[in-house]
């Protein structure tokens, strides 16, 4: 717990301090998020705030590179790539003097407080600055260029890091920021690319070229010199048929089993190969692999016409993602937190997250475990680099491992694994599809694909998937199999028929809520029905995200990243316009993750949800909030509210309200997104959490099936043979059907405990709401060094 009372107010917390946020390095986006966040709560905790413009060097240079932070001065920053406030390498802070001018410069400004968005130099760097504070004030009372009072009042400075880096290569950090953005830039280009789909004149050009020659192999080179994570995570999204990255190099000889693997694709009927390559990529002596190098490979072993692109700085560009602005809003709030809460012992400490967890790790330890990764890299010990990354890099690594092999094994395990889809399709569906069925076909097992949901079980609409026909469906929106929403429990009599028709050993549910419903039917009708006693899974897929048991669905991201985009665009029609409030309706049936998460990312004034609720005297707030913000130079306003969030204060009443009450101030639009959030492609997020999930299904009904053969026959009835497969907090976990039932409202069709209500309040402070933000259950310090440990043994 944090060191001081919880009953400390936290609109208090920072009187009398000043605390000045810089960025520094490579831009990155979502950096303007994380800016924006630290003003506007180190306003609300009381504490002047300043941005420091041109990083490191505007301390330096002081004067009008230090100026003082309002709360208009961050509106609109939101969706805007790149750092606002701008971003120098500095020659001169490398220096003593230059820094002792920095000292200079925030000791007469009375700032001991300083925020870094950056990379891993940026942030040691600010720890360097910190150790030689006094140090620096003391020459600098020598030299009369400060006073003692001056040294006294600011004799100790708290350094807070926040990482801004596209390349998320920093230990202890699940995802840097921007790193989600440079994702969906680098999948725009792999999907103009894969697809036949003419998104662009470019496109199309490009595909003509393409198309026009029989056997393509297209390399893409993505960034990242030391740190492989774009590429790897590219080369899952779209299912590459080779990767390279600095840390794994590939095994001695790898230039025949390249050519082998693209050969045999080419004579399984793949028309296209793709081979993403990481720019630090190097062979196991050291050398570097460069994408021509390969190209020539591929060129004069094979013959096949093979194009080179290499991304370069798109991918530093573009307007930042969802989940970067919620990570930088997030890690803003925390970084205010974090200074504010700091004494001369505690040490510089970074905030991050870890799963949806905002966690907070001591500086130095992770600047040394990232060196730890390149020294480890430089010694050949690829296997450590690989485990010091962290987990999420070497799950994604593993799962990359597992679905490349093309070889299935030549011994069958006579196992039938059926494969469906339930509810309203989501974007992500066809990526757990893909996975699934090809971790089964390694596994040894035949794969079924049932169509149309529970109807299809019934009425038989069930035929084996192999191999080729997923390929291509990671990139593909809503789902491929077909899904209904109807629940088993009137055809139990069908379904348990076809189950022993098709001799069908164990099921994959893909889906909502109704995935849940359907499976717990199943599992009750065991008693009656012998048939259903065969392991079952089920994997949350609906852009709600109101599945019992997991935190996230697949499908919830891209919905969040439509939604953001379609508000962007809203916001921006006013620009012209002033004095201009949106009411825009979102999805999501009861559940509020999508209206509030999206009211972080877009920079709602509010958002109405079912789970906090709202009466007559909240809406006059609301409006009069909005009078008030019309005084100010933000002259616009963009209101939320989830479909079902109250039967009686429906979208057209709250606009009706908004209408009357702004008259003169203001004038009102609406806008209901409706299906627009369930369509497009999958962001690269709900790709790898979708292949993620599908592989990681399969491994554990495998596992299962083999605890529950007897006597020649499977036979599954305990709770835990039909589990849901859930991220919670840190990790994958699977949890039985029947347990989750305590913790479901079946009426409304929503878990009873949502993490993220806790990050609403978040939203409202940063919408100017002067409410209590709950301060006593904050992140404590954490280490990565345990985990370098765990290495000697």
């Amino acid at each position: 717990m944090s060191m001081h009372a919880p009953t400390m107010d936290p609109t208090k917390m920072g009187i009398g301090r000043s605390i000045a946020v810089l960025t520094s390095g490579g831009d990155a986006q979502g950096m303007n998020a994380a800016v924006r966040a630290t003003v506007r709560v180190g306003l609300y905790t009381g504490a002047k705030v300043f941005f420091v413009h041109e990083g490191y060097q505007g301390l330096v240079d002081g004067g009008d590179h230090i100026r003082p932070a309002t709360w208009e001065s961050v509106s609109m920053m939101l969706q805007l790539g790149g750092t606002v406030i701008g971003s120098a390498r500095s020659k001169d802070f490398r220096t003593r003097e230059g820094r002792m001018m920095a000292a200079r410069n925030l000791v007469k400004l009375g700032i001991t407080n300083l925020c870094v968005i950056g990379g891993d130099g940026s942030l040691t760097g600010a720890n360097e600055f910190r150790t030689e504070w006094s140090g620096l004030l003391a020459d600098l009372v020598k030299g009369g260029k400060i006073t003692e009072e001056e040294a006294k009042k600011s004799s100790h400075l708290n350094i807070v890091g926040m990482v801004g880096s596209i390349d998320n290569d920093f230990c202890g950090t699940d995802m840097t920021i921007g790193t989600d953005s440079a994702l969906h830039r680098i999948i725009e280009v792999v999907d103009a690319i894969t697809t036949t789909a003419q998104r662009s004149e470019v496109t199309a050009a490009l595909l003509f070229l393409f198309l026009c020659s029989h056997q393509r192999t297209f390399i893409l080179e993505v960034m990242g010199r030391h740190c492989g994570y774009l590429a790897l995570v590219t080369a899952l999204a779209c299912g590459a048929d080779w990767v390279f990255i600095p840390e794994m190099p590939p095994d001695e000889g790898w230039e025949n089993h390249l050519c082998r693997r693209l050969a045999d694709q080419r004579a399984r009927g793949s028309r296209l190969n793709v081979i993403i390559v990481a720019e630090g990529a190097i062979s196991k002596d050291g050398k570097p692999i460069t994408s021509e190098q390969i190209k020539k490979l591929v060129t004069d072993r094979l013959g096949f016409d093979t194009r080179t692109t290499v991304l370069g700085h798109v991918q530093r560009g573009g307007t930042p993602s969802a989940f970067d602005r919620i990570l930088g809003s997030r890690m803003g709030v925390e970084a205010v937190m974090a200074l504010l809460e700091a004494t001369p012992e505690t040490p510089a400490c970074v905030v991050s997250l870890s799963g949806n967890q905002a966690i907070r790790l001591p500086l130095m330890e992770c600047v040394q475990v990232t060196k730890d990764v390149t020294a480890a890299m430089a010694e050949g010990r690829f296997d450590d680099a690989i485990k010091l990354r962290g987990k999420s890099f070497e799950n994604n690594w593993n799962t990359y491992k597992l679905l490349a092999h093309i070889n299935p094994p030549d011994v069958k395990s006579n196992i039938n694994v059926a494969i469906m889809n339930i509810g309203a399709p989501c974007a992500g569906m066809n990526a757990a599809v893909r996975s699934a069925v090809r971790m089964g076909i390694i596994q040894g097992h035949t794969m079924l694909a049932v169509h149309d949901g529970f109807d299809g079980l019934a009425h038989g609409q069930i035929e084996p998937i192999n191999w080729n026909s997923v390929s291509g469906w990671t990139g593909k929106g809503g789902s491929n199999l077909g899904t209904k929403r109807t629940l088993p429990s009137k055809m139990l009599e069908q379904i348990s028929l076809n189950i022993a028709k098709f001799n069908i050993h164990a099921l994959v549910i893909i889906g909502g809520f109704e995935a849940y419903v359907g499976g717990l039917e199943l599992v009750q009708a065991r008693e009656k029905y012998e048939e259903m006693c065969i392991p079952m899974v089920v994997i949350p897929a609906t852009v709600s995200n109101n599945v019992p048991g997991s935190d996230f669905s697949i499908g919830a991201d891209t919905a969040l990243n439509t939604i953001t985009s379609t508000c962007d665009r809203i916001k921006q029609s006013a620009a012209g316009t002033k004095r201009r409030v949106f009411i825009v309706e979102t999805m999501g049936g009861y559940c509020g993750y999508l209206a509030t998460m999206a009211g972080l990312a877009a920079g709602a004034d509010a958002a109405y949800i079912f789970e906090d609720k709202f009466n007559i005297k909240d809406l006059e707030v609301n409006v009069e909030h909005l009078i008030e913000k019309m005084k100010t130079t933000v002259k616009r306003g963009l209101i939320l509210r989830n479909e079902n969030c109250n039967a009686n204060y429906t979208t057209d009443f709250i606009f009706n309200l908004y209408s009357e009450e702004g008259k003169g101030v203001f004038d009102c639009r609406k806008n209901v997104l409706g299906h627009m959030q369930q369509g497009g492609t999958p962001t690269p997020f709900d790709r790898n959490f979708g292949t993620k999930m599908g592989a990681k299904s399969v491994l554990w009904l495998t596992d299962k099936l083999k605890e529950c053969y007897r006597h020649g026959r499977i036979f599954a009835n305990t709770p835990d043979s039909a589990c849901v497969l859930g991220m919670r907090k840190r990790a994958l976990t699977f949890q039985a059907l029947t347990e989750l039932k305590s913790d479901t409202d079946f009426e409304h069709r929503i878990p009873h405990t949502q993490w993220w209500l806790k990050i609403r309040p978040i939203m409202k402070i940063l919408a100017k709401y002067n409410i209590k933000l709950d301060t006593s259950e904050h992140a404590d310090m954490e280490h990565v060094i345990k985990k370098r440990s765990a290495l000697g043994k």
